[in-house]
């Protein structure tokens, strides 16, 4: 999938230092813009949820907790719909080799459900840059 490019041309950026600390900082401004938008308290649980998510993964797993490193983060939020796109310094991933969460031998352990969840929660989600950007798209429900 693509980003529609007006929506492209609407994106505000924000670039925090690679922490667990300072990956909260989007959260923030971006669940801001969604209440003032108007969104369901479950669409932005669902917003909230993802991003963490996806800020987490780039944290951990993109940057390999290297605070030298930074996460940028573009959104968009309007009335119709947001548009999150997380970007880390690492050097990509390939979204179908991770293994399936759900399988008999890895239900039990606690972690591997980021990518599982995102995709559960978001209208769409699609990665560019080789892996290491992920792009989070919630349509507003009417």
């Amino acid at each position: 999938m693509r980003l529609d490019p007006k929506i492209e041309q609407l994106l505000t950026a924000l670039e925090v230092k690679s922490t667990l600390y300072e990956a909260k900082k989007p959260e923030e401004v971006i669940l801001e813009e969604v209440r003032n938008c108007g969104y369901s308290e479950d669409a932005t649980f669902a917003i909230k949820l993802a991003l963490e998510e996806a800020m987490t993964n780039a944290v951990k797993h993109g940057n390999s907790n290297d605070e030298s490193k930074k996460i940028t983060v573009r959104y968009c939020v309007t009335a119709e719909l947001a548009v999150i796109l997380v970007r880390d310094q690492g050097c990509g991933f390939e979204p179908q080799k991770v293994p399936d969460p759900t399988s008999a031998d890895r239900i039990s352990l606690p972690h591997g459900r980021g990518l599982m969840l995102m995709r559960a929660y978001m209208t769409d989600v699609w990665y560019q840059c080789g892996g290491a950007e992920v792009c989070l798209l919630k349509k507003r429900e009417s």
